[in-house]
C-alpha cells in the first residue's frame, strides 16, 4: 500500500503549482490581455481550472497577483541596483529597467484600477515596498548630487508611467528606447566627475561636461573616453544582448 504524501510534500507542491499558474499568467495576459480566460490559463500552464481557482478564486484576484508580483520583482531590483552601482547610476538604470518592464503591462494594470469596489491589500503591500525602494535610491542619488534636490518620489513615478506609454507607442525599440532617456534626463543634475567619493557625507565634484551618453541597451550613463571610439555599451552583457537584438530583426 504506498503511503500518503506528507505534509510538507504538499505544500511544496503546493507552492509550485501557485507560481507556475502565476508565472504562466504573466505570459498569457502580455500577450493576449486581460480578457483571456482562466481555462486557456490552465490549458498553457499544463494544470486543471481547479488548481487555478483553487490558488486565485476569480481573474480579479489573478490580476491583482500577477501585478503584484511584477511591483514586489521590481523593488528587487532596486535593491540590486543600490548594490551594484554608483547612486546616480543605481537610479537612473532602475527607472529605465521599471519602464522597459512596465512597458507592455498597460491593458492589466488598467483592467484592475478600473475596479474601485474592492480593496487591493496584496497590490498595496507590494506598491509600498517599491516606493521604499524607490525613495532610497533617490535620497542616495541626491546626496551624491546626481539629481536635482527638489525632484520626488512622485515625479519619478510619473515619469516612469510616462515613459512606459511612449516605450509602448512608440515603433522602433530603439527609438523608444532614446526618448525615455531624454525624459528621465530632466531629473539628473549636472553630470558628477569620475572618482567622485559617493559616501553618504562626502560633497562630490562636479564638471560641466554635459549630460554624457548612455549605454544604447539599458541607458546606463557611460564613462568619458579620452582616446578611441566612444562607447556605445555599458558592459559585455548589454553589447551581447544589442548583438543578438540586431541580429534578430
Amino acid at each position: 500500500m504506498t503511503a500518503p504524501p506528507a505534509p510538507n510534500s504538499e505544500r511544496a507542491d503546493a507552492r509550485r503549482n501557485r507560481e507556475l499558474v502565476l508565472q504562466t499568467a504573466v505570459r498569457v495576459f502580455t500577450e493576449d490581455g486581460p480578457e483571456v480566460s482562466i481555462g486557456r490559463i490552465a490549458r498553457r500552464a499544463g494544470v486543471g481550472a481547479g488548481t487555478v481557482y483553487r490558488h486565485f478564486p476569480s481573474k480579479e484576484i489573478l490580476i491583482e497577483a500577477v501585478l503584484a508580483e511584477h511591483v514586489a520583482s521590481l523593488a528587487r531590483a532596486a535593491d540590486r541596483w543600490a548594490e551594484s552601482a554608483a547612486p546616480g547610476d543605481a537610479l537612473f538604470g532602475f527607472l529605465l529597467e521599471v519602464i522597459e518592464k512596465t512597458a507592455g503591462r498597460k491593458q492589466i494594470c488598467d483592467a484592475l484600477t478600473a475596479d474601485q469596489s474592492w480593496p487591493h491589500a496584496l497590490l498595496t503591500t507590494a506598491a509600498q515596498q517599491f516606493d521604499e525602494a524607490l525613495r532610497r535610491l533617490l535620497h542616495h542619488a541626491q546626496r551624491a548630487g546626481a539629481v536635482d534636490a527638489e525632484v520626488q518620489v512622485a515625479d519619478l513615478t510619473a515619469l516612469t508611467v510616462g515613459g512606459a506609454a511612449i516605450r509602448s507607442a512608440h515603433r522602433s525599440r530603439a527609438g523608444g528606447a532614446r526618448l525615455v532617456r531624454q525624459l528621465i534626463d530632466v531629473v539628473r543634475a549636472t553630470a558628477v566627475t569620475e572618482g567622485a567619493d559617493f559616501r553618504d557625507n562626502a560633497v562630490p565634484r562636479r564638471h560641466e561636461t554635459g549630460r554624457g551618453r548612455h549605454c544604447a541597451e539599458c541607458g546606463t550613463r557611460l564613462r568619458d573616453r579620452t582616446t578611441g571610439r566612444p562607447a556605445r555599451y555599458c558592459g559585455p552583457t548589454c553589447r551581447q544582448r544589442g548583438y543578438r537584438r540586431r541580429a534578430g530583426s
